[in-house]
């Protein structure tokens, strides 16, 4: 086990651990969205967990970084705090704050993220932009809410995880990029219906199955 400093506390991680999951692991919490805890892979995509680690010039995202022993990480200093309220606050300016008719509402990582950085659900100041289609009802028993993803990649990483190939994918660029599926055909129904991790998975109820609200 290596011995690290975290906000002036000494915690324990193994070797190989990435920073963000000895923190969460010794309830230590650092916003994130696209962190999946078993799954090694990162996106990386969030840009939320940072922190900063002394000797480094620039906070850093600690998904990404291997703890070592010694490391001294502040998770709540001016920088990290402005770094994170910025990507929430660009995070709601493209998000449908509907909570009430939300399957996820009081259980929404964007909530939780913004009562922890005090940031409020409306964008605020920052122009707010939402695509077209709302719903794509393109999956046979799947909706895909396209104004509550925050593209974390979460159910892609555990498509792939559990079939070993993605049924999902990232599709179009930019501010058009969307969760897209691989497979709509009907006779792939019921295999998606006996799985559901994407749904399950998914922070913001983004996916959810056709008889859901």
């Amino acid at each position: 086990m290596l011995t690290l400093t975290v906000d002036g506390k000494e915690i324990q991680a193994k070797k190989g651990t990435t920073l963000l999951k000895a923190c969460l692991d010794n309830d230590i919490y650092i916003p994130n969205l696209c962190y999946i805890d078993g799954i090694e892979e990162t996106a990386a995509s969030c840009r939320l967990c940072f922190v900063e680690i002394e000797g480094e010039e620039k906070p850093v995202t600690s998904c990404t970084v291997p703890v070592k022993a010694s490391l001294k990480v502040k998770t709540d200093t001016p920088a990290v705090r402005r770094l994170q309220k910025t990507a929430l606050r660009l995070l709601l300016s493209v998000h449908h704050v509907d909570c009430k008719n939300c399957p996820a509402n009081k259980k929404c990582a964007l909530q939780d993220m913004a009562k922890f950085l005090k940031v409020g659900l409306k964008p605020g100041h920052l122009q707010h932009c939402l695509k077209e289609p709302e719903i794509d009802t393109s999956h046979p028993c799947l909706d895909y809410y396209t104004n509550r993803c925050v593209l974390c990649g979460k159910c892609i990483q555990v498509c792939l995880t559990h079939n070993g190939q993605p049924e999902i994918t990232f599709a179009r660029r930019g501010f058009n990029t969307v969760v897209s599926f691989f497979g709509t055909a009907k006779n792939e129904k019921d295999s998606c219906d006996e799985c559901i991790r994407c749904v399950d998975i998914c922070p913001v109820g983004a996916l959810v199955l056709k008889s859901s609200p």
